[in-house]
This record gives C-alpha cells, structure tokens and sequence, in this order.
C-alpha cells in the first residue's frame, strides 16, 4: 500500500468569533479602584460617627458651664440652640470641640514666632531632642546587652530576669529619684530627661535583639564553626544580619517610648520648655484647649518619628527582601 508523502496541513480553526487579545494590566484598574473606594468608606464612616460622639460630649459635658458661666449671667432669654453654641465655643470647656482644637492648634503654629513658648514647634524641639538622645543612648544601651547575653550564659541568667523585673516599676516614680541623683552629680537639663528617656526605650530593643541574634539555625552557626571564624566575626558576619528583621520593629516601639519617657521626664522637672511642660501648664491653669493642642502635637510627633524608623527599615532591608 502506497503512503502520501505530503506535509501535514496544520488545523484550520472554524470560522467563527475572532480572537481577542486581552489587555495586559488595564483590567485590574478598575477593581484596584474599587478597592480603595471600599477601605476609604469604612473609615469615612468611623470618622464621621467618631466626630458625632465627641460633639455629643462636649455638649454634654459643657452644658451646665454653658448655663453657670455665660448664659445666665448674661441675664437674657436662652433657647437650646443658644446653649448648644455656647458649649461649643466656650474659651475653658471642660472637653473642647473638635474645631477649637483645630483652631487652637493652628493658632500655636502660625501666630506665634518659632522662639516663643507659645509656639507649639518651639516646645516639639525641646522633646523631640530628649527623645532622640534618649532613643539613640537606649539602643546602643540594647545592643551592647543582647550581645552580652547571648554569648553568656551567666549574664544571661542574671541580666534577663532584671531587665524585665525594671519595667515593672512605674517611669512617674523612677523620674523624680533618677533627676535628684543625676542633678547631685551636676548633670542637669538635657542628661536626666534623655536618661529616663532611655529607660523606657532600651527594653524593646534588648528582648528583641535576643531572639534576633539567637535566630540563626544550628547549620548556619557550624558552618561558621566550620570555616574556623571566631565570636565576633560570626556575630558581625551572620547574627547581626539575621537580627535586622527583629531590630527595626523593636526600633518603632523603643522611639514612641522614648517620647513618652521624654514628656514624663519634663513634669517633676519644673520644665518651662516641652511637650510635656505644656501639658503641666496648661493643666495648672485650667486651659483644656493648650493641654489637647500638646496631646495632639505629641502624638504628630510620635507618628513622624515612628514613620522615620519604618523607612529607615525599608532601605536598610531593601536589598534582603529582593528574590
């Protein structure tokens, strides 16, 4: 029987609907839109019943103030709408609204020069120094432990227990005993604050760096046995590489510490100049507005800082996270 030698023809699609070609990337904008859209509503909606309460509060807090204080004085007829603005806009309320705030916040920042102590920058620059002295201090104080401790076994046995067993003591009752101490040895103004400062700051860094620096597996650490390096280049070479993902979470709980270490430090002091001697002011003079402008100035400065930290974490580990 003869065989054809003819080249197979290729199948023939059907004629029918023509091929489309999907677009690379451009399907998924719309669903990457929808996205944002439904994490952005939830917040909106929390923002706004959020905003509703405090307003609610403050009226209800200011109200009996309202009518004690300005509208019974007053002598005249009052209607609710009145008391509702009037516990809205009184200059000492027991719990200001959240526009007062605003407007008192702006006013510390653009109505007063940088010098003044009425300019909130001015006292954000005396914390903030506190806290980055007392941040760096605790984070060399952390490492230097964590080393210790891991090439130990004595210290790690009678260090660990004791550095835990310190947080445990109240920072309001090591401030004062820590600032007469330091202040009979003639260290005063920056040196006592950045001190408690550190107390609080360098903890997180210690456990953290512990079990960093403990993180390499048994065959890594023999393999440096193997090529004969010593202590310090196997903590140089491999430990402190294997730490960075427990440093720089350590690192964000260690500076918002510190800033709280920084402003309790400013209160036993009599400080004139701070965060926290703002806070102290304004609660001796009974001006809730200065006292909420400083918490919320605090808490801008925490989130700066900690943000420096996260993207000081995201360069250092750029290159480790890279396939």
């Amino acid at each position: 029987m003869a065989t054809s030698n003819k080249p197979a023809t290729p199948p023939v699609s059907p004629p029918g609907r023509p091929k489309v070609k999907r677009a690379p990337s451009g399907g998924s904008e719309p669903h990457k839109v929808g996205e944002r859209g439904g994490h952005i509503l939830p917040v909106a909606v929390l923002l706004i019943l959020f905003l509703i309460i405090w307003y609610a509060g403050a009226w209800g807090m200011n109200s009996s103030a309202a009518v004690e204080r300005v509208l019974e004085p007053a002598g005249i007829p009052w209607t609710w709408q009145d008391l509702l603005t009037t516990t809205w806009n009184m200059e000492r309320p027991v719990l200001p609204a959240p526009h007062q705030i605003a407007l008192d916040f702006w006013s510390g920042l653009v109505d007063w020069p940088l010098d003044s102590p009425r300019n909130l920058l001015f006292h954000v620059a005396v914390t903030g120094e506190t806290t980055l002295v007392g941040f760096a201090m605790g984070t060399v104080l952390g490492l230097v432990l964590s080393v210790l401790i891991v090439h130990s076994r004595t210290l790690d046995r009678a260090l660990l227990p004791w550095i835990v067993a310190s947080q445990t003591v109240p920072v309001l009752a090591i401030a004062p005993i820590v600032l007469v101490i330091l202040g009979s040895l003639g260290m005063e103004g920056l040196a006592p604050k950045a001190v408690i400062a550190m107390y609080l700051s360098f903890f997180p860094v210690t456990v953290a760096m512990v079990q960093g620096l403990r993180s390499p597996q048994v065959i890594e650490t023999e393999m440096m046995h193997t090529y004969a390096a010593s202590r310090w280049q196997a903590l140089w070479m491999l430990r402190l590489p294997a730490a960075l993902p427990f440093l720089f979470p350590a690192l964000r709980v260690g500076i918002a510490a510190s800033l709280v270490g920084a402003m309790v430090a400013e209160l036993p002091t009599g400080a004139t100049a701070g965060l926290g001697a703002r806070l102290l002011t304004g609660s001796y003079y009974g001006n809730t507005l200065s006292i909420w402008s400083a918490l919320v100035m605090s808490a801008l400065l925490g989130l700066l800082l900690t943000t420096l930290v996260a993207l000081t974490e995201h360069l250092a580990l750029r290159n480790r996270r890279q396939p």
